[in-house]
């Protein structure tokens, strides 16, 4: 493999451990190095299998002294490594190219946004993932307009503009660092997958870093006054996400037959198209029930009007035709009104939009006044650290929340260790002083 070959393939190894959250930034250019030493191996390795490249290549770094928590993380990094030239080899063909980069580096804007959907769309991102990316591209031409970096009505692209365009949003826009590197995604996309221009080690050098912070976590007692301001389905709502842990989008989407009454259980279609099952609480069935049964009415409504089926994904509307129209299928939370498929252009009834939960409890919030920058997402967090204060195994709130990594579960100790084991002030060791009269 060409060394310009190779270093392509790393950083795109590199890009893929961070947005996959396989390991941070600050250890992924660990996981990069390791391969890196690996692959320089290999040749000296003639007609080895992978297997057998890889444990020889753990063995010399046995015989090298190296220390052993080192070669468990070469070991992790090389496995890593694997699945993911797997992934890359297994993974659907990018469609043919309808852009093309003029010499002078410019780019059709419109047909460039269109090659961006459509690679979006076979690669099976998430719509909010698609408009997200197509509306950081559209700020990005309109940069380029600004600036005048253009050739006649088409922008130019170039390495050194990417660059730019990701450093003003610090320096000018002051833009945090989870949006700047939302837009470096976007645009890292656009670069290498549609337009095929080779960045290198750029991106290294323009991604801001992300200040660790602690999540915001709620009392038992404040989780209660919180409910207690709360009525109707978004309640409803709330205490299944705080009861289940679930992230406000895995609420929204719940379908009918995600729902277990009889072994107390949810089937969650999770972050990063990975399913897991988690908690139904016990005191939330009959409530749930009761919700299901109105749903019904709904469903019922729907059939007689012969809407659309519920959108379903993939390409699961192909492979069974009427399960859209199916009530296990149905939405658990569905939307009052009806609204147009913009992927599928007919009109059907989509699930509840994940703005409702939220406006409903940044009221309650303030009603229940907890003076506590609590959203939605602290519902979870106080999921994952209750249950850790109840003494349940750290690995079981892992497979609850749906995290790839113990290490992302390991974020609720902090809190919990604030929580659990409260140091008492030195200033209360003092006593009662004497106070001079005012």
């Amino acid at each position: 493999m060409a060394d310009r070959e190779t270093e392509s393939l790393l950083a795109r190894f590199g890009e893929y451990l961070l947005r996959s959250k396989f390991t941070d930034e600050e250890h992924a250019r660990f996981f990069v190095i390791w391969v890196r030493k690996f692959l320089a191996t290999a040749p000296d390795i003639p007609h080895a299998t992978v297997d057998e490249t890889v444990t020889l290549f753990l063995d010399s770094l046995q015989r090298a002294q190296t220390p052993d928590w080192q070669v468990e993380q070469a070991r992790k990094a090389v496995a890593a490594w694997q699945a993911w030239r797997h992934q890359e080899q297994h993974a659907a063909p990018t469609p043919a190219a309808k852009v093309t980069v003029g010499p002078d580096g410019s780019v059709p804007a419109d047909a460039a946004r269109d090659a961006m959907r459509d690679t979006l769309r076979v690669r099976h991102y998430s719509y909010r993932t698609e408009q997200t990316y197509l509306d950081w591209i559209a700020r990005f031409f309109a940069y380029l307009r600004d600036i005048g970096a253009m050739a006649e009505d088409r922008p130019i692209v170039s390495v050194d503009r990417f660059r730019d365009f990701i450093s003003q949003l610090a320096t000018r826009q002051n833009v945090g660092g989870r949006t700047q590197n939302q837009a470096f995604g976007a645009l890292l996309f656009l670069y290498r997958e549609v337009l095929g221009i080779d960045i290198g080690d750029l991106g290294r050098a323009v991604r801001a870093r992300q200040g660790k912070r602690l999540p915001t976590v709620l009392s038992t007692d404040e989780v209660r006054r919180l409910f207690a301001q709360m009525s109707g389905t978004a309640r409803l709502m709330a205490e299944l996400i705080y009861g289940a842990g679930l992230r406000v989008n895995e609420c929204c989407r719940l379908r009918v037959q995600d729902v277990d009454f009889d072994n107390n259980l949810l089937r969650v279609r999770g972050k990063g198209d990975k399913d897991r099952t988690t908690l139904l609480p016990e005191n939330l069935k009959a409530g749930l029930k009761a919700h299901l049964e109105r749903v019904r009415t709904l469903f019922d409504q729907d059939r007689a009007a012969s809407v659309a089926g519920v959108y379903l994904p993939d390409a699961l509307g192909r492979k069974y035709p009427n399960a859209g129209i199916e009530w296990a299928w149905y939405w658990v939370f569905p939307s009052r009104t009806l609204s147009l498929d913009p992927r599928a252009n007919v009109v059907r009834r989509h699930h509840v939009s994940h703005v409702v939960i939220q406006k409903a409890l940044a009221e309650a919030v303030r009603k229940a006044g907890i003076p506590k920058h609590a959203t939605v997402h602290s519902l979870r967090h106080s999921f994952a650290t209750h249950l850790l204060l109840q003494n349940v195994d750290i690995r079981q709130v892992q497979e609850l929340l749906g995290h790839a990594r113990v290490d992302t579960t390991m974020i609720y100790t902090h809190v919990l260790r604030d929580l659990r084991n409260t140091p008492r002030s030195p200033f209360d060791t003092l006593g009662p002083s004497p106070r001079p009269p005012s």
